[in-house]
């Protein structure tokens, strides 16, 4: 809190208006691109309400693209068709290039974070309410449900039996052609588990079934369990939720979440373009908390500094400015571009040297060198 209160302060000695007027020093093209979730999505409605907002404020236009998937929303990034991606989780994974990104036509993508958000919901095992299980060290011998094709959904169930340190050996694994398929195999009695976000229609669905619904509690005290869930997933973080089937603000779940939507651009990316909504997203915040669910987690409070992937340095600069950073982020930072610049460099070399069709192969080559590329740096590759 009172890092909250310091920087509220920091802002008001600096001159930047909190709650009213545009802000200060915004240098924006006339036109934004940027790729976004589908229409049906919270991370779409949201980027709409900044759109509002930068329409009304600054007669900028934002036009966005919504894409079904990651390939189609980091795509246009990548090429340079637009410079801002308001991604999932998938923008971590492509900065490590694995899963996906670890395919020869993508590899490490050099991207940095604007901004996040870290609303009311939150992500992990959503469980049938019939079977007792109320911590992840319940789930031994449980049947969980593994969606063909889906690395993300998988390696958060994997990450929530690291906590409770268990992996897919001690579990009975189900496999499922899709998300929804695993709710509807759970609500069936197929199985009694699934990841998602705790706001979404499935679990809705499995709180109204016969079976109800219960959700994982994750000790924040429990530093060995957000180890083990860590070296699995870093990304996730412990979170009080709020919002979700079965959860209120009267019975809140203690358990996990990580940012979503994800605003990313290129290291490369235009500074003006950066400062600006760096600007926007925070000293214009009361102009558009309201405006479309969710939009209270890019407040201030809520951004995590010491996060997975680097900050673009316009908005460490930024940061600076108004006294809200610390050597410690710092060092983060420092850290997590080094790791960055490790990975691409290893790339480069990896894909200079390499002599093989097969995608397979290549893949497995890859995730070696930058496993042995991190190690040597003394950093965990997390992935392998």
């Amino acid at each position: 809190m009172r890092k909250i209160t310091n920087c509220i302060l920091s802002l008001a000695v600096a001159g930047i208006s909190i709650s009213a007027g545009a802000a200060d020093n915004v240098q924006l093209p006339k036109t934004i691109g940027m790729t976004a979730y589908g229409t049906s999505s919270a991370g779409y409605s949201q980027m709409v309400s900044i759109g509002n907002l930068l329409r009304n404020e600054y007669g900028v236009s934002l036009r966005i693209l919504p894409g079904e998937n990651d390939v189609s929303r980091m795509t246009p990034l990548k090429t340079g068709r637009v410079p801002i991606c308001s991604c999932g989780i998938a923008a971590y994974y492509a900065a490590e290039g694995v899963l996906m990104f670890a395919e020869d036509n993508w590899g490490p993508q050099p991207v940095r974070v604007i901004t996040t958000s870290i609303a009311s919901f939150g992500l992990s095992i959503a469980v049938a309410g019939d079977i007792g299980v109320e911590t992840p060290y319940d789930l031994k011998g449980k049947r969980i449900s593994y969606i063909r094709g889906d690395d993300a959904l998988n390696l958060g169930t994997e990450a929530m039996l690291a906590f409770g340190d268990l992996t897919w050996d001690d579990v009975e694994q189900v496999e499922f052609p899709g998300y929804g398929r695993a709710f509807e195999g759970i609500v069936a009695d197929q199985s009694d588990t699934a990841f998602t976000v705790s706001v979404a229609g499935g679990p809705q669905q499995l709180a109204a079934s016969p079976r109800g619904i219960s959700w994982l509690q994750l000790d924040p005290e429990d530093t060995e369990g957000w180890a083990r869930l860590r070296s699995v997933a870093p990304y996730f973080q412990p979170h009080v939720v709020t919002s979700g089937a079965g959860i209120n603000k009267d019975e809140p779940w203690i358990g996990s979440s990580y940012p979503y939507p994800i605003v990313i651009t290129n290291a490369d990316a235009d500074e003006e373009l950066v400062g600006g909504l760096i600007r926007v997203f925070t000293e214009d915040y009361d102009k558009y908390k309201d405006a479309a669910p969710g939009n209270a987690g890019y407040a201030l409070g809520n951004q995590n500094l010491n996060w997975v992937i680097p900050l673009h340095d316009v908005v460490v600069d930024y940061y600076k400015e108004i006294g809200h950073w610390t050597e410690d982020m710092q060092k983060h930072q420092d850290m997590l571009v080094q790791r960055q610049n490790i990975l691409l460099d290893t790339w480069q070399s990896y894909t200079q040297s390499v002599q093989t069709s097969d995608k397979e192969a290549f893949k497995k080559g890859w995730m070696t060198a930058r496993a042995e590329a991190l190690q040597a740096a003394g950093m965990n590759p997390v992935f392998r």
